[in-house]
Order: C-alpha cells, then structure tokens, then sequence
C-alpha cells in the first residue's frame, strides 16, 4: 500500500507545474480588482498611474498564463514521451481471460489460432 502511495506522489516537475497554474489562476483572480482600482485612482487624478496598474495586471495574467501553457504541455509531452507511464506489454499468456467465443451467430467468421496473429504496430 505505500509503494502505490509513492507512485503518486508528484515530482519535482509536477509541482512546478501545479505552482505556475496556481499563480497564473492567482493573477488572473487579480485583474478585476486591479481594473477596479486603476478605475478609482484614474478618478482620482492620477491617469497615467491607474493605465500603469490595469496594464501592468493584464500582462502579468497574460505571461503567467502563457507560462503556465508552455510548462503544463512541455511536462504532458515528456508524460506521453514513455518516461511518466508505466506500460507493460501483455505477452500471449496474459490473455488468458478473454477467451473467444466458439460459436458464432454469422456464417462467415474465420477462426485464428494465436500462432496467426499479427502485431500491429
């Protein structure tokens, strides 16, 4: 039971990756805030300051969404790669259970033995 526990863990890349989700997920909860408060310091008499602010808080979502995108897929490919999952191929023993059915309902079937399988691949 601790050995599956371990496998699930999430490693050093993966929580990377959770880290820059979360800040890009933080940023963009940011940005209406920050046009609200652009909005009230531009009533205020400060224009240039409150462009700044509502600039400045869309482009830093944007980044950390892009970033978080590039991080997320650059981590996906490496999952699908091969190194992330554990596949084992099933020989001609392991299919032991999905026994075939000898009778047939269509006229036409033609039955395999296993030596006339083919691999596809």
């Amino acid at each position: 039971m601790t050995g599956w526990y371990a496998e699930r863990t999430p490693g050093r890349s993966a929580k990377a990756v959770i880290a820059v989700t979360l800040l890009a997920l933080l940023l963009v909860a940011a940005v209406p805030v920050a046009l609200l408060a652009a909005a009230v310091i531009m009533m205020l008499g400060h224009v240039a300051g409150g462009l700044a602010l509502s600039g400045g808080s869309i482009l830093a979502a944007a980044i950390a969404v892009a970033l978080a995108g590039m991080t997320g897929m650059r981590h996906l490919r490496k999952l699908l790669s091969g190194g992330g999952f554990r596949v084992v191929p099933l020989d001609g023993s392991q299919y032991t259970d999905a026994a075939e059915p000898r009778g047939s309902d269509y006229a036409n079937v033609v039955q395999l033995d296993r030596s006339q399988y083919t691999d596809v691949r």
